[in-house]
């Protein structure tokens, strides 16, 4: 079957081949064809089924109109939503995005970034993992555009959209406290990186704020490679105390889920055994007998803000550096109930 030309479309609509190339490109305010012609132009396009050329455009432009997202773990909810956000944003602005999970391993998110480069993507958009911050290092100083989403680091310079993780913790902690709970603990990853370093600092500082002497067996660090092994050590820990903690915020879903399945194992009643905090936003938490109380990340906005501060600095690559926090909400349910209801 041959393929529909530009030429096909002018001579159908009785103009010239440039005319149907002006409008097909959405040049024709520039060019002042008259409504009347382009919409002719556009319905016979789409008659004839006519499909662009989008190698020979990217060949003439420079541009291929991708993007290359990278993400963390796809198997998390929170990074699946934001991917399809991203996606659905990228597309409304004639964007593709090629999609790749480094499964929070640097090696392996090195590899994606070759990939993608080879693709000849226009721009990434990062969700980084820990020692990546040589790839960071890399497009920089190849000038390369990107964002880092949900994920930064402090000590490099770059564009970013991010959630104000330092007060989301604090605001779980401040929570738990004003409910009655004074033995909290924060099971969290071992990381150096930047956002679960906050987390930490968050929970210490509500601590603090109520005059909590923090105990360091409050707070237990799990490998992600062995997460669900790591998971169930930190619980029997916190349990085993002289005075056992009496609320647990996990600072990840996936350090939740493997939680609350421990949890339940164990039979333990949630909130009466142990009140529960967790970051991150899952129909898993309204499933589960007790609903949890989460912190919901505005997963939309920061997808949203990734890519346009992307497109911006496609269009002008002169943009000023962009780097926002946004707030993360606290949704409170009956898993951190206050002890007064249950307890009387």
């Amino acid at each position: 079957m041959k393929k529909v030309s530009l030429k096909d479309i002018a001579q159908k609509a009785g103009v010239s081949t440039a005319l149907v190339s002006y409008v097909l490109n959405g040049k024709e305010k520039e060019t002042r064809v008259g409504e009347t012609i382009a919409r002719k132009i556009r319905e016979i396009a789409r008659e004839l089924n006519y499909q662009p050329n989008h190698l020979a455009k990217s060949l003439r432009s420079g541009r291929t109109h991708t993007i290359g997202l990278i993400i963390a773990d796809i198997s998390n909810p929170f990074f699946a939503n934001i991917a399809r956000v991203v996606e659905d944003e990228a597309k409304q602005n004639g964007y593709t995005v090629i999609i790749g999970s480094c499964d929070e391993n640097a090696d392996k998110s090195w590899d994606l970034l070759n990939v993608l480069i080879n693709r000849q993507v226009d721009g990434f958009i990062i969700v980084s993992c820990e020692g990546s911050e040589n790839q960071v290092h890399y497009l920089k100083e190849r000038s390369l555009p990107f964002v880092l989403l949900d994920r930064h680091f402090p000590d490099i310079q770059t564009d970013f959209v991010a959630t104000n993780n330092f007060k989301a913790s604090y605001d779980a902690g401040i929570h738990l406290i004003r409910g009655g709970y004074e033995r909290v603990g924060l099971i969290a990853y071992k990381s150096e990186m930047y956002h679960m370093v906050e987390r930490i600092r968050g929970y210490r500082h509500a601590l603090a704020d109520h005059r909590i002497d923090f105990n360091p067996s409050w707070l237990k660090e799990v490998k992600f490679e062995t997460m669900e092994q790591e998971v169930k050590v930190a619980i029997d820990e916190v349990l085993a105390l002289d005075h056992r903690v009496e609320a647990l915020i996990f600072a990840t879903y996936g350090l939740a889920i493997n939680g609350l399945k421990y949890i339940n194992e164990l039979r333990l009643k949630v909130p009466s055994d142990l009140a529960i905090v967790s970051f991150g936003q899952a129909e898993v938490f309204d499933l589960y007998y007790c609903p949890i109380t989460y912190l919901r990340q505005p997963l939309e906005m920061l997808g949203k803000t990734s890519v346009e501060y992307l497109l911006k600095k496609l269009k002008n690559p002169e943009e000023g550096m962009k780097q926002i926090l946004m707030e993360a909400k606290l949704i409170a349910r009956d898993s951190s109930m206050t002890k007064s209801m249950w307890s009387s």
